[in-house]
């Protein structure tokens, strides 16, 4: 038997380095906490050199109010922190607040800081050494503070084996620093890695952008300009709440969830309530494997938000997120309808991209209509009767089009005026500025969605009553969960009662389902419950179903259309929300700018 094991009390230098295992996790994580203190401390530029990505040498350096010797001696000692004035932690409005960065980071590298106040005559340094502090000396230094960190985890040599090559630090400290950027469009930011610059960011000028131009100036600036040109702008209030940013089309996606930024009071959270709400606005618009490109702001009253849930504070949680995540789908949804049969320009860029302008020969063609031979070449045997083959009116093309009204000008509609029908599955339109191809299966399948969506908002989900109800064990936290939203869900069409302990018993289903796996949709829609705390789930079943029941009853390709019905069909998409995509998030039409069709010909 062991020997009893006497209570102590663990070293300073022990404590700060425990606390820096959950506050530094890499160097990354370190740039993270200085570039937020030198916001806080009101810096206009932020300067971040890093060497081996960040493990032998970080540096930071910031024009901000700077700090005197005697706040240098405190701001490295832990729990010392200058951001709650009033001792109270619902009142939090700065990115920092525990007191923790500094000494963590000192635990665990040979640190200087250095600072000048402004008035001051002098700067002072201090130096840290795996925990070991010095004394302020005077130093030389403008106005703000500079942190250098050396030999990051040198006193915590096993916390460096779990590091990434220097290319791959690098990538997550920039990573850091433009979520941060993006929350701070009027600071500049700039970031070198063994004298490369990988970000360099100018502040906006707030004399010629607003706030939301700025806000998307520094958005393309990260995210790329076709982001900026595909974006829906969004402001939303709510209850105290406000959300505002850019969110892209549908058809502007990508296949992971990595261009999905989301800010709570400026600072960059990685939280599921906010992406699953995300997940929840967009589901209806993209496939399962695709992802929107957003950028949104969340200003939350400081009592209704909890920012003090993770060490790193990169997750929050909300007094009533039920709120949150209404407003968040709500606002979505209205920006993404408003943007009507609007679809990314990234999706004609694509198709001119695809075009290879070619002739077919391998030497110039005749330049002129002179017959002494002069610029031109050898044409080969049977071109003129291919070329005149070629150019012949299609059979029926011409009579289909003289068949159009003549008083319908292309002008007058967004998606121009139908001019021909390619191959029973493209409609050809012509417009003011250009031409317009629509695939009129996808476009019409949008178009059944919408009306069954709008039937299912006006009428109800009707539900179907089960000859015998069937009983569902879930446990005793899943059944809990289902009888609590029992109204919800009744909303829905399905309809939950508790049964004994552990178990649900369900008596109707939604119609629009037909016959479902009530087993797996009740056990899913607990699970998502436990993780999301909202009930879209079955919601997203219910559209799901609206989609496959769209796709199947609209026009297929292959079939022939009416002059009358393709317009028809153009007029439909102009006033129909989200016309522009396809339940799946693709596009449902490409528009050609008449200039760029030029340049293809060589006319521009």
């Amino acid at each position: 038997m062991s020997a009893a094991r006497i209570l102590r009390r663990l070293p300073s230098t022990l404590v700060n380095r425990i606390a820096a295992g959950e506050v530094v996790e890499r160097p990354a994580s370190a740039v993270k906490e200085l570039v937020e203190n030198a916001l806080d401390a009101g810096a206009r530029r932020i300067a971040v050199t890093l060497k081996e990505g960040g493990r032998t040498f970080i540096s930071v350096v910031d024009d901000g109010v700077g700090m005197s010797p005697e706040e240098l001696r405190l701001a490295v000692e832990r729990h010392c922190t200058s951001k709650l004035p009033d001792d109270d932690l619902t009142d939090i409005r700065t990115l920092g607040f525990r007191g923790e960065a500094l000494p963590s980071i000192a635990s665990v590298s040979r640190f200087t800081i250095t600072s000048r106040p402004a008035g001051a005559d002098t700067a002072w340094s201090l130096e840290v050494d795996g925990g070991a502090k010095g004394e302020p000396k005077p130093a030389a230094h403008p106005q703000g503070t500079r942190v250098e960190v050396r030999e990051l985890f040198f006193a915590t040599p096993a916390r460096l084996k779990f590091l990434k090559e220097p290319r791959t630090e690098s990538g997550h400290v920039a990573d850091a620093m433009r979520r941060l950027a993006m929350a701070h469009p009027g600071v500049a930011f700039r970031l070198e890695s063994e004298e490369r610059a990988l970000i360099d960011l100018a502040a906006a000028n707030g004399s010629l952008l607003s706030g939301d131009a700025a806000r998307l100036e520094r958005l393309a600036a990260i995210m790329g300009r076709e982001f900026a040109d595909n974006a829906v702008a969004i402001d939303a209030t709510r209850e105290g709440f406000r959300l505002t940013g850019f969110a892209g089309l549908p058809t502007l996606n990508r296949p992971t969830s990595q261009h999905q930024y989301l800010f709570v009071n400026g600072r960059p959270v990685r939280d599921k309530l906010l992406t699953g709400a995300v997940r929840g606005a967009y589901q209806d618009f993209l496939a399962r494997d695709r992802h929107p490109m957003v950028a949104l702001f969340l200003e939350a009253p400081p009592e209704m938000v909890d920012v003090n849930v993770h060490p790193a504070k990169t997750e929050v949680r909300f007094r009533d997120a039920g709120i949150v995540r209404g407003m968040i789908v709500g606002a979505l949804r209205t920006a993404l309808s408003a943007a009507g049969h609007r679809a990314s320009t990234t999706v004609s860029d694509a198709a001119l991209g695809a075009f290879r302008p070619h002739t077919g020969f391998a030497t110039p063609l005749p330049m002129g209509g002179g017959g002494n031979g002069i610029g031109y070449s050898s044409v080969p045997r049977g071109l003129a009767e291919a070329a005149m083959q070629f150019i012949a009116p299609l059979d029926g093309l011409s009579a289909r089009v003289e068949e159009q009204p003549a008083n319908i000008a292309p002008g007058n509609y967004p998606l121009g005026v139908a001019r021909a029908q390619l191959h029973e599955t493209y409609i050809v339109a012509q417009t003011d500025q250009g031409v317009v191809i629509v695939d009129q299966h996808a476009a019409h399948e949008r178009l059944v969605h919408e009306r069954l969506k709008t039937q299912l908002e006006a009428e109800g989900v009707k539900r179907q009553a089960l000859l015998l109800p069937e009983v569902v064990e879930i446990g005793e936290d899943g059944a809990r969960r289902l009888t609590q939203r029992a109204a919800e869900l009744a909303d829905m069409g399905l309809v939950v009662e508790p049964f004994g302990l552990g178990a649900v018993v369900v008596r109707e289903t939604p119609a629009v389902l037909g016959e479902v796996d009530i087993q797996g949709l009740v056990r899913d829609l607990a699970d998502e419950l436990a993780e999301m705390g909202d009930h879209l789930s079955l919601k997203e079943k219910v559209e799901e179903v609206c989609g496959t029941l769209a796709c199947h009853t609209s026009v297929r390709a292959g079939r022939r259309l009416t002059v009358e019905e393709m317009n028809a069909l153009l007029r439909q998409m102009e006033a129909t929300p989200h016309s522009g995509q396809c339940n799946h998030g693709r596009p449902t039409y490409v528009e050609l700018k008449l200039a760029d069709i030029e340049r293809l010909f060589g006319r521009r």
